[in-house]
């Protein structure tokens, strides 16, 4: 059975890792700059399992345990370590913090340890965070950030071509039915194939729209500021204070990372009002980072679904999508990568694929992702 992979980033790779993996092929990963050149490329490694819905913290925790056994399980070329640093969510207001309850009685539900934390076990935890005037914060231990986040990407890349995948540095224009096949139109001619998934983020929606598929993924502009490398560490989890609309991080490379969750508008002209915010609330929360300058400026796209959940499904026969991630593709790709090769081969799918079929916006069932970053 041939397949085609629409993707080089890390959703496709996983895919096509997973496919090779289970003897399917030849598969065939297309993409028109290569391995990780969207946004796959300049993410920063997170992983983590805190989750507000039932399927997202269920795809969060099987890939968590694909991730924690990967550098010892794979002896790729490019290696890279999961840091168990923690994430930690800070609640202000009440309703926050209801939020965050019923988020993890969730999580330890499905054995996700998770817990709700008092402002000063927080500051413990976290040195430099000063416990006044907010509410709580729940915090994982297990979550964390990988040292070489592009390490991870690579090796997907390295091990599903050295099972026999094939990577094809094409532009897609089109996709179409080819009697019982389908064919991906590219500037050199194209690829027939048994199989399509399609895994090119926001790109997705415009490659289906003329199947007739009208996929409610919209493009989402995200920003980062970065310091220059700091030998001291100064921060270890990652401290998201949800109302005050912030996060920030150490990285393993001394990196401080920041971001203004709450930014909106044009990057060019308002990073600087962006970063004065992030100023502002550190100042506050984080005094530790007082004298931290954050010069770098990273800019880069979510691929948005109205519930921020993925779509990953079957739209017909031998027609598959993986897309819309709102954010958290490298953190759940394992599980993304697994679903879509047990679907091709007819194996059984998990419980959480249900959550994340095509055709289940609009329905009562339908659950919203409250917790992206």
């Amino acid at each position: 059975m041939s397949v085609s992979v629409i993707g080089a980033g890390i959703t496709g790779l996983s895919i096509a890792f997973y496919l090779v993996e289970r003897g399917i092929g030849p598969v065939t990963i297309v993409d028109r700059l290569g391995v990780g050149a969207g946004a796959s490329g300049v993410q920063p490694g997170g992983v983590r399992q805190q989750w507000g819905t039932r399927a997202n913290c269920l795809m969060a925790k099987d890939a968590y345990a694909f991730y924690a056994d990967f550098p010892g399980r794979f002896g790729t070329r490019a290696q890279a370590r999961l840091e168990r640093c923690g994430y930690l969510f800070v609640a202000d207001d009440a309703s926050t913090l209801r939020r965050l309850e019923t988020a993890g009685a969730l999580q330890r539900e499905v054995g996700i340890p998770s817990r709700l934390l008092a402002p000063t076990e927080a500051a413990e935890l976290v040195p430099g965070l000063t416990p006044d005037g907010f509410l709580a914060a729940a915090y994982c231990e297990e979550d964390g950030y990988f040292d070489r986040p592009q390490a991870v990407v690579e090796a997907f890349a390295e091990l599903a071509l050295a099972g026999g995948a094939r990577l094809a540095r094409e532009e897609v224009r089109a996709i179409a039915r080819d009697g019982a096949r389908w064919r991906l139109e590219t500037e050199s001619g194209g690829h027939v194939s048994d199989v399509v998934v399609v895994a090119a983020g926001y790109d997705t929606r415009a490659l289906l729209a003329p199947l007739g598929f009208d996929l409610p993924i919209v493009e989402e502009p995200r920003t980062l500021f970065l310091s220059e490398p700091i030998r001291e560490r100064l921060l270890e989890p990652l401290v998201i204070a949800v109302d005050r609309g912030i996060a920030a991080k150490q990285l393993a490379d001394g990196r401080v990372l920041a971001s203004d969750l709450h930014a909106a508008g044009d990057p060019a002209t308002e990073q600087d009002r962006w970063r004065r915010r992030i100023r502002e609330h550190l100042d506050e929360l984080l005094p530790i980072l007082r004298f931290v300058s954050l010069p770098i400026v990273a800019t880069g796209f979510y691929d948005m679904t109205p519930d921020s959940q993925p779509i990953v499904d079957s739209l017909e026969e031998g027609l598959w999508v993986a897309a819309g991630f709102s954010g958290h593709g490298f953190m759940v790709a394992p599980s993304t990568g697994r679903l879509v090769a047990d679907g091709i081969a007819g194996s059984a799918l998990p419980e959480w694929r249900e959550a994340v079929r095509a055709d289940r916006f609009g329905l009562p069932s339908q659950e919203a992702e409250a917790q992206v970053i």
